[in-house]
């Protein structure tokens, strides 16, 4: 039996810790000044997610988030208006740093991390009429987070960038989770990166390293994403050590994250099919599972208050809505039992 002191943290993909062989990469890396060009382990790292991703020059940051942040930096001018998905990380997770840092309003369109083509055109604000914002940004996060973790169509990402360049916007991929999209569709990731201007990926979430993001695009982007990032403070020194973690995920824990996305299905598989929770078992295409409390059931709160006592720990993403993420440090076992457990809980 699991217990408090040793919990089975399903709280985020985040929170994983570098294995022996990661630290053993770390420690080894050859190191330099980043700010001069100079750490050998991070010009690697840059070169190679630029070709993962099909794209002229790649930028390390420190975070998904400033490279977020940065993207519209780039891409953008203060009172400009970006269109995101509902529920976007961009409008909901970075603090209001759309608006703090950049300037810029996100309107939110669609449904379950996804919109049509007539719903962006829809959004896209008149150009004749100067009392309205310029829309000058299309923003996709893939996959999308409080959706469930869903991967977003190529075929709908391809018809919405065509959209918005034919309407003069600029393109932008979260792919925070952009490994869990490749892997669970199965598109090269060239291919996914393909339709936008800057492309974003996080190495601390799906790949387990501590830390790190890029940011890639054509070298002038990238320029320009250099000079913001250095003005924001990201800019770092031997941050090789950060660099080799992320190239060390990408050798090693790029395919297994299948294993994630099985873990995530058994999950949920069994908490639709023996709880009274709304659990829509076709979002559930990575490794996020994202289920809904009925009125009979405490709040969210509650239940993670129940399921932390229980040595399960998972995230209230709402008053009723309720997280679960799957990861490298959580065996099938582990997933197993945390399901024994929820189902427990949320059967009572």
């Amino acid at each position: 039996m699991n217990s408090a002191a040793t919990p089975i943290d399903l709280r985020s993909d985040t929170v994983t810790r570098p294995s022996d062989a990661m630290r053993a990469a770390m420690a080894a890396a050859p190191v330099g000044d980043d700010q001069y060009g100079e750490d050998p382990s991070t010009n690697r790292l840059q070169a190679r997610v630029a070709e993962l991703l099909g794209k002229e020059a790649a930028l390390w940051l420190p975070s998904g988030t400033m490279g977020n942040q940065v993207a519209l930096l780039v891409l953008t001018q203060r009172g400009d208006e970006v269109i995101a998905s509902r529920e976007s990380h961009a409008a909901w997770h970075e603090v209001g740093g759309a608006a703090a840092n950049a300037g810029v309003q996100i309107v939110e369109i669609g449904q379950g991390g996804v919109f049509g083509v007539d719903e962006l055109e829809a959004a896209i604000k008149p150009s004749g009429l100067p009392v309205f914002p310029r829309t000058t940004l299309l923003e996709i996060e893939n996959t999308h987070n409080r959706a469930g973790g869903i991967v977003v169509p190529q075929p709908l990402v391809v018809d919405l960038c065509a959209t918005a360049k034919a309407q003069g916007l600029s393109t932008f991929l979260d792919g925070a989770r952009l490994w869990n999209a490749h892997v669970a569709s199965g598109v090269a990731l060239h291919e996914m990166a393909a339709p936008f201007d800057l492309v974003s990926v996080a190495f601390s979430k799906g790949l387990g390293a501590p830390g790190g993001s890029v940011l890639a695009g054509r070298r002038e982007l990238i320029a320009s994403a250099d000079r913001h990032r250095r003005r924001l403070g990201g800019a770092m020194r031997q941050n090789g050590i950060f660099s080799a973690a992320a190239l060390h995920g990408l050798d090693h824990h790029l395919a297994r994250l299948a294993d994630d996305h099985a873990h995530a299905r058994l999950l949920a598989e069994r908490l639709a099919a023996a709880t009274p929770v709304t659990l829509d078992l076709s979002t559930v295409q990575s490794n996020i599972v994202i289920f809904q409390l009925p009125p009979t059931l405490p709040d969210a709160a509650t239940v993670v208050k129940r399921a932390r006592a229980q040595g399960v720990l998972i995230s209230a993403f709402g008053p009723r809505t309720v997280r679960a993420v799957t990861h490298l440090d959580v065996s099938r076992a582990q997933c197993e039992h945390a399901a024994q457990v929820l189902v427990e809980l949320l059967s009572r």
